[in-house]
Protein backbone atom coordinates (compact mmCIF):
# COMPACT_ATOMS: atom_id res chain seq x y z
CA UNK A 1 0.00 0.00 0.00
CA UNK A 2 1.51 3.37 -1.05
CA UNK A 3 2.97 5.80 1.87
CA UNK A 4 2.42 2.64 4.47
CA UNK A 5 5.74 0.99 6.01
CA UNK A 6 6.05 -2.87 5.79
CA UNK A 7 8.78 -2.78 8.26
CA UNK A 8 6.57 -3.56 11.49
CA UNK A 9 3.57 -2.20 13.36
CA UNK A 10 3.73 1.03 14.29
CA UNK A 11 4.87 2.16 17.89
CA UNK A 12 2.18 3.26 20.06
CA UNK A 13 3.17 7.26 19.51
CA UNK A 14 4.06 6.89 15.69
CA UNK A 15 0.83 7.20 14.44
CA UNK A 16 -2.23 9.58 13.98
CA UNK A 17 -4.43 7.67 16.11
CA UNK A 18 -6.51 9.64 18.78
CA UNK A 19 -3.90 9.70 21.92
CA UNK A 20 -7.48 9.14 23.72
CA UNK A 21 -7.79 5.73 22.23
CA UNK A 22 -4.34 4.84 22.09
CA UNK A 23 -4.02 5.61 25.58
CA UNK A 24 -7.02 2.59 26.01
CA UNK A 25 -5.76 -0.35 24.35
CA UNK A 26 -3.65 -2.31 25.62
CA UNK A 27 -1.48 -3.99 22.84
CA UNK A 28 0.20 -7.82 22.94
CA UNK A 29 4.24 -8.11 22.74
CA UNK A 30 4.27 -7.37 19.32
CA UNK A 31 2.44 -3.82 19.39
CA UNK A 32 -0.92 -6.00 18.04
CA UNK A 33 -5.15 -6.13 19.26
CA UNK A 34 -7.47 -8.43 17.96
CA UNK A 35 -10.01 -7.10 15.63
CA UNK A 36 -13.28 -9.00 15.57
CA UNK A 37 -15.32 -8.04 12.29
CA UNK A 38 -19.22 -8.42 12.43
CA UNK A 39 -21.93 -8.06 10.31
CA UNK A 40 -23.15 -4.63 10.90
CA UNK A 41 -27.01 -5.61 11.02
CA UNK A 42 -27.12 -9.22 10.89
CA UNK A 43 -24.33 -9.58 13.52
CA UNK A 44 -23.13 -12.48 11.77
CA UNK A 45 -19.37 -12.58 12.95
CA UNK A 46 -17.34 -12.36 9.89
CA UNK A 47 -13.21 -12.71 10.82
CA UNK A 48 -10.65 -12.10 12.80
CA UNK A 49 -7.64 -9.84 12.36
CA UNK A 50 -4.84 -7.93 13.48
CA UNK A 51 -4.73 -3.67 13.87
CA UNK A 52 -1.43 -2.18 15.32
CA UNK A 53 -2.42 1.67 16.01
CA UNK A 54 -1.99 2.81 12.49
CA UNK A 55 -4.67 -0.02 11.16
CA UNK A 56 -6.98 1.03 13.58
CA UNK A 57 -6.16 4.91 12.65
CA UNK A 58 -6.67 4.16 9.27
CA UNK A 59 -10.01 2.14 9.79
CA UNK A 60 -11.41 4.80 11.31
CA UNK A 61 -10.68 7.44 9.13
CA UNK A 62 -10.54 5.91 5.66
CA UNK A 63 -13.86 3.33 6.08
CA UNK A 64 -12.19 0.56 5.32
CA UNK A 65 -11.09 -2.01 7.09
CA UNK A 66 -7.22 -2.23 7.19
CA UNK A 67 -5.28 -5.00 9.36
CA UNK A 68 -1.55 -5.94 10.28
CA UNK A 69 -0.74 -9.10 8.64
CA UNK A 70 2.19 -11.18 10.93
CA UNK A 71 2.66 -13.22 8.02
CA UNK A 72 3.66 -10.75 5.24
CA UNK A 73 4.48 -8.25 8.07
CA UNK A 74 2.76 -5.61 5.66
CA UNK A 75 -0.29 -3.90 5.88
CA UNK A 76 -3.34 -4.74 4.11
CA UNK A 77 -6.89 -3.55 3.39
CA UNK A 78 -9.67 -6.23 3.21
CA UNK A 79 -10.56 -6.40 -0.17
CA UNK A 80 -8.08 -4.34 -1.82
CA UNK A 81 -7.05 -7.32 -4.14
CA UNK A 82 -10.37 -9.86 -3.72
CA UNK A 83 -12.80 -6.91 -4.36
CA UNK A 84 -14.67 -8.75 -1.17
CA UNK A 85 -14.39 -5.53 1.00
CA UNK A 86 -15.57 -3.86 4.51
CA UNK A 87 -17.07 -0.84 5.05
CA UNK A 88 -16.84 0.14 8.40
CA UNK A 89 -20.01 1.27 9.94
CA UNK A 90 -19.10 1.44 13.48
CA UNK A 91 -16.26 0.69 15.73
CA UNK A 92 -16.01 -0.25 19.17
CA UNK A 93 -13.49 -1.59 22.37
CA UNK A 94 -14.22 -3.69 24.37
CA UNK A 95 -14.10 -3.03 28.27
CA UNK A 96 -10.93 -3.89 28.64
CA UNK A 97 -9.53 -2.37 25.20
CA UNK A 98 -7.71 -5.80 24.77
CA UNK A 99 -10.04 -6.47 21.70
CA UNK A 100 -11.50 -4.22 18.38
CA UNK A 101 -15.36 -4.72 17.35
CA UNK A 102 -15.53 -3.67 14.05
CA UNK A 103 -18.94 -3.51 12.30
CA UNK A 104 -18.95 -3.62 8.80
CA UNK A 105 -20.81 -4.29 5.43
CA UNK A 106 -19.30 -6.79 4.30
CA UNK A 107 -19.29 -7.06 0.14
CA UNK A 108 -18.51 -11.23 -0.96
CA UNK A 109 -16.67 -13.25 1.22
CA UNK A 110 -14.93 -12.19 4.33
CA UNK A 111 -12.53 -15.45 4.53
CA UNK A 112 -10.05 -16.12 2.65
CA UNK A 113 -11.28 -18.90 1.16
CA UNK A 114 -14.39 -18.03 -0.32
CA UNK A 115 -16.86 -18.38 2.85
CA UNK A 116 -18.81 -15.83 3.60
CA UNK A 117 -16.91 -16.12 7.67
CA UNK A 118 -14.28 -17.71 8.90
CA UNK A 119 -16.37 -20.20 11.05
CA UNK A 120 -18.10 -21.53 8.09
CA UNK A 121 -16.06 -24.76 8.33
CA UNK A 122 -16.30 -26.78 11.76
CA UNK A 123 -18.59 -27.65 14.54
CA UNK A 124 -16.31 -28.59 17.39
CA UNK A 125 -19.80 -30.24 19.06
CA UNK A 126 -19.41 -28.34 21.84
CA UNK A 127 -21.87 -29.77 24.45
CA UNK A 128 -24.97 -27.67 24.33
CA UNK A 129 -26.03 -26.24 27.74
CA UNK A 130 -29.03 -25.28 29.73
CA UNK A 131 -29.46 -22.14 32.49
CA UNK A 132 -30.17 -23.43 35.42
CA UNK A 133 -33.62 -22.39 37.11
Amino acid sequence: MEGMSAQGPAAPNSTALDPKIAARLKRNDEGLVPAIVQQHDTREVLMMGWMDDEALHLTLTTGRCTFWSRSRKEYWIKGETSGHSQWVKSAALDCDGDVVLVQVDQVGAACHTGDRTCWDADDLGAVVGSRPE
